[in-house]
């Protein structure tokens, strides 16, 4: 597929910690079982409350996943490129779809809904993560106005800061919350729904937007310099935001962003393989005051890209946009 041209802007990225350089986290990675799911990038996991994991993969389907018997059903056929998977208070699979935007699925008839596709006229190309509110209110990310998810590597080059985090309420009207964003990506809300996190995986950091109360409409940075780059977030336990890292961060991009964007230009020109992604598991969890309560990685032997991320029951889920299986930690351990 021809790569569509960038327009780099010049940023200067925060200098990165020495964790950003570390290949394990501090204690020991708990056991990974792997599941296959017999489909290419499964990025997204929700775990339904009878323990069954619902995930999406890069031919267009919705897969339900039994993690201990490692039975795989099909549940829908959403025609696009399904990433996060949320509940809503209906019953109904919300998902992120990258091509077709917002869907409603129906887990027993498989029928799709579209819920929005565009706002204010405009389409949505890179519709990414979302996080339900009780009375449901979407909170969703549309990571890039200038790329797609076949090209998701151009925005991080780019540079361009044209995420947007949206809200569609009951009634169906979608306005939007937060705009200017550097890559959207995933999307948790605080426990008593006072708030929204949004990853901006192109800025290493986690933004917090407040919705109710006397500072709602107010943003700021929850975390930042993270040592590598987020994508989807979830809430777990005690209120904590977990987040998944596909990677660490990369020097040789940091290094590119302050300089002429001619030089970003020539190495997105290059050859994938010249530009390999280091490999690793790696997921961590936050508070509310931004301080990281868990931070888990370590090299896995056929697992990579940790897109996705849940806690249930003691345990996490993990998804991939590289793998085809999902993976599963004891925390308990």
């Amino acid at each position: 597929m021809r790569r569509p041209p960038i327009r780099p802007v010049v940023w200067q990225p925060p200098r990165a910690t020495p964790r950003a350089k570390a290949r394990t986290g501090p204690v020991p990675l708990p056991p990974v079982r792997l599941i296959d799911v017999g489909g290419t990038g499964p990025e997204d996991v929700l775990v339904a409350p009878d323990g069954q994991v619902v995930t999406g993969v890069a031919d267009g389907r919705l897969l339900r996943v039994h993690p201990e018997t490692g039975l795989v059903e099909n549940v829908a056929q959403t025609g696009g490129r399904p990433l996060g998977i949320e509940l809503l208070p209906d019953g109904r699979l919300l998902v992120c779809d990258a091509v077709r935007g917002l869907l409603a699925v129906d887990p027993e008839s498989g029928s799709v809904t579209t819920l929005v596709d565009r706002v204010a006229g405009q389409p949505i190309l890179f519709c990414n993560n979302a996080a339900v509110a009780g009375d449901g209110t979407v909170y969703f990310s549309d990571s890039s106005r200038r790329f797609g998810i076949a090209h998701w590597r151009a925005e991080m080059f780019e540079h361009s800061g044209t995420g947007r985090l949206l809200r569609r309420d009951p009634t169906g009207a979608v306005d939007v919350v937060l705009d200017g964003l550097e890559f959207a990506n995933g999307v948790a809300l605080a426990p008593d729904g006072s708030a929204a996190v949004v990853a901006e995986t192109g800025a290493y950091r986690l933004r917090r937007v407040w919705l109710t109360g006397d500072r709602a409409g107010h943003d700021e940075v929850l975390l930042d310099n993270l040592p590598g780059i987020p994508d989807n977030i979830s809430s777990g336990a005690g209120g904590l935001i977990w987040v998944a890292l596909p990677s660490p961060r990369d020097p040789r991009l940091d290094l590119l962003h302050p300089r002429h964007p001619a030089l970003r230009r020539l190495a997105w020109a290059l050859p994938q393989r010249l530009l390999p992604e280091q490999r690793t598991v790696w997921t961590i969890a936050v508070d509310g005051t931004g301080t990281v309560v868990h931070d888990l990685q370590d090299q896995v032997p056929g697992y990579h890209m940790v897109t996705g991320v849940r806690e249930h029951a003691g345990r996490l889920y993990l998804g991939s946009l590289a793998e085809r299986a999902i993976a599963v930690m004891d925390l308990r351990v």
